[in-house]
């Protein structure tokens, strides 16, 4: 797969290294994917930088109260499109009845520990 053949659709920002675009099936409201248009890991870097950035803005301006980043790599992990791309996941008191353990809920029953 290449950049060009990318799913996505719903642009929020573009900008040289990479394009964020909302999640086609959002896990919260917000729900954003920041998807390298090369697959290199200053790229890929430069996506993790910003999705952390744009996650602090989301709590300092109170658009959420905490925020998940991903990456789903490989079949088995849960990828699905064959391009690299991370999660920015807008979290919000409520939003599960206990989100202790976090990221431990990919695989079930590793959440609680």
């Amino acid at each position: 797969m290449t950049y060009e053949e990318i799913p996505w659709t719903d642009v929020v920002m573009r900008c040289t290294k990479y394009t964020v675009f909302e999640d086609q099936h959002p896990v919260t409201e917000g729900h954003l994917l920041f998807v390298p248009k090369e697959f290199t890991w200053d790229c890929l870097a430069d996506c993790y930088k910003a999705a952390y950035a744009w996650g602090h803005g989301w709590v300092e301006d109170e658009y959420c109260d905490s925020y998940n980043i991903g990456q789903n790599v490989g079949v088995e992990a849960g990828q699905t499109v064959e391009w690299p791309h991370v999660h920015l996941i807008p979290r919000r008191k409520g939003d599960v009845e206990d989100p202790s353990g976090g990221v431990r809920a990919v695989v079930s029953g590793k959440q609680q520990y």
